[in-house]
């Protein structure tokens, strides 16, 4: 069985209940493949990262595999505005924030499940991943409030922000920091880093537990109370108005992506 997001933002939990962490996050439009039920919740699998969590069925919308496959095939349309709305049955809208998925856009318009939709907003529609943009979609999240498992301009964490900001550019990345950490190609030398490329960073016990977006200059933006951009060197993140290193750098990654 498969389900798309049809709802802004929908809490991926660890347990089903509506108590339980939020790991992360489904934006509208995005899909999950459902691998478990308990009551009223739902296992999934997320399409585009494989993280695994519980979500309220009320808060998915059940698809054919037929239909998944239909969505799958087509260029990624993504939304570039902070938050719209989406039309559809003339008077009924629905929020949804800034990389959201639009199923099968053309010229304002997109559907999916039979429902026809209206977005009269900034979408941009990618046949190919596009890093060129990917230091001005970071700063689309500037001051967004960190918030655990959270990815969107209302709430964010670190992995969120990187993972979403490559998103922006059709680029898939997997959820978390030290998953981030396993792709890519290591990088010997703060030097050679481009903007746009990933920083990771670790705690005393080794354990890779923070990552942010390199930006030219020696400057990093990363969620952290929010998102924020500080000094980055060989020893870490330096924040100004603390006056001391606040994060001690593991290494650094470059993506390519077809």
């Amino acid at each position: 069985m498969h389900a798309i997001c049809n709802l802004s933002l929908v809490p991926v939990r660890a347990d089903a209940s509506d108590k339980s962490e939020m790991l992360t996050q489904l934006l509208y439009g995005e899909t999950v493949e459902v691998i478990d039920k308990k009551d009223s919740w739902r296992k999934v699998r997320l399409h585009h990262d494989d993280y695994i969590g519980w979500v309220d069925t009320k808060q998915i919308m059940q698809i054919s595999e037929e239909e998944l496959n239909l969505l799958h095939s087509q260029p990624l349309s993504v939304t570039f505005d902070i938050v719209q709305l989406v039309v559809f049955e003339k008077h009924h809208i629905i929020p949804i924030v800034l990389g959201s998925t639009l199923p099968s856009y053309s010229n304002k318009h997109f559907h999916f499940s039979g429902m026809n939709y209206a977005y009269d907003g900034q979408v941009k529609t990618f046949v190919k991943a596009d890093k060129s943009q990917l230091v001005e979609n970071a700063y689309m999240y500037l001051n967004a409030p960190y918030l655990w498992g959270g990815r969107s301009p209302f709430g964010i964490d670190c992995s969120g922000f990187t993972q979403m900001v490559y998103k922006l550019g059709a680029m898939k990345l997997k959820r978390d920091a030290w998953q981030q950490a396993e792709e890519g190609t290591t990088l010997n030398l703060v030097e050679e880093a481009l903007p746009g490329d990933l920083a990771f960073f670790d705690n005393a016990e080794g354990r890779i537990t923070h990552v942010g977006i390199i930006l030219p200059g020696n400057k990093i933006i990363h969620a952290s109370g929010r998102v924020r951009i500080d000094n980055l060197d060989h020893e870490g993140i330096f924040n100004e108005t603390l006056k001391k290193y606040t994060h001690k750098l593991r290494l650094i990654k470059s993506y390519e992506f077809a």
